[in-house]
């Protein structure tokens, strides 16, 4: 099995997000041991961003960072799990909200759940999350 950078990368609906963890320092976070839990934002949730604000979060790698980080749970949070919580604290100090037994993240849908890695799972998402503050 692969590590999380490498098994995104694979999939191949994931290279917006590579792009953006690549360019924020935390490759060598994903590559490590862990486990870690990713909410993965599609390409296509890339996409649905407002015009600019990917290019506005590629340009500051702190912003980009806290953005990422949002999006990483420690541990291995799979979706029998996910059913179980209403919320799961990130790596970058925030909560997000579960819902619905585990469909939505917040405001996003999850897509596809328990995507395996050597070092936690994936679970893709139809929307990028935002934390609340963003400073």
């Amino acid at each position: 099995m692969a590590n999380l950078i490498e098994t995104a990368t694979e999939a191949g609906s994931f290279k917006t997000l590579v792009t953006a963890v690549e360019r924020a320092g935390l490759v060598d976070i994903l590559k490590s041991e862990g486990p870690y839990t990713v909410l993965a934002p599609t390409d296509d949730a890339f996409d649905q961003l407002p015009q600019g604000t990917l290019d506005s979060l590629l340009q500051d790698s702190h912003k980009l960072k806290q953005v990422l980080l949002y999006h990483i749970i420690s541990g291995d949070v799979r979706s029998d799990d996910l059913a179980q919580i209403d919320e799961a604290p990130t790596m970058e100090g925030s909560i997000v909200a579960v819902e619905q037994n585990g469909v939505r993240v917040n405001e996003a849908k999850i897509l596809q759940t328990d995507i395996l890695t050597d070092n936690g799972v994936i679970h893709a998402i139809d929307a990028v999350l935002m934390p609340s503050i963003l400073v």
